[in-house]
């Protein structure tokens, strides 16, 4: 009896739950899917903004109100190249710094690392690398750097574990390079 009664209602709402679950299920795989494209998007906007493209911005030391990179930190000096490799490869020159560490990180259209090397793995030498996508080559004395999605970000990170020491790593980051091949120019 009661199941009798239960029937047409379960009936009725049997396929738009079905079908809310379908939704539920798409809408969530979209968004996982997209969420990390429309994050370097706006990075890539953000950070083009100081330094343009195919080439080096140098930001100050962090302050409280930083955030060309996100959640900065106060003991890093940070140097940010987007790149877009849609009409070439791009070289990346990072010259040694006077710092305990420094690093490269190259993050792909996808927020993906494609690349990371520091100055231990470096051994106080320059790090000549050249991001690339298929059928791309990197000149002679390069590293190449496959990276997937044709553009994103190469980051400069380096620790300023005392303050005074600033306008040496700033003067020594300056040198560094980020350019697209066929027209290389100051970054």
């Amino acid at each position: 009896m009661i199941r009798d009664r239960l029937r047409p209602w379960l009936r009725s709402w049997m396929g738009p739950a079905l079908l809310a679950l379908v939704v539920a299920l798409v809408a969530c795989q979209a968004t996982l899917r997209r969420t990390p494209d429309v994050l370097m998007a706006a990075a890539e906007r953000r950070l083009a903004k100081a330094g343009g493209v195919n080439a080096f911005a140098h930001t100050p030391l962090a302050t409280s109100r930083s955030r060309a990179v996100v959640r900065p930190s106060p003991d890093l000096a940070y140097s940010a190249c987007v790149f877009d490799l849609s009409k070439g490869p791009v070289t990346v020159d990072v010259a040694p710094v006077p710092a305990r560490y420094w690093s490269l990180s190259v993050f792909d259209a996808r927020t993906d690392v494609a690349f990371v090397r520091n100055n231990l793995e470096a051994q106080g030498q320059p790090i000549r690398v050249t991001l690339v996508t298929p059928g791309q080559a990197a000149p002679a004395g390069y590293e190449p750097v496959a990276v997937r999605g044709g553009h994103g970000v190469a980051l400069i990170r380096i620790l300023v574990d005392d303050r005074a020491q600033f306008p040496a790593i700033d003067a020594a980051r300056r040198l560094s390079r980020c350019a697209a091949v066929a027209g290389r120019r100051a970054g």
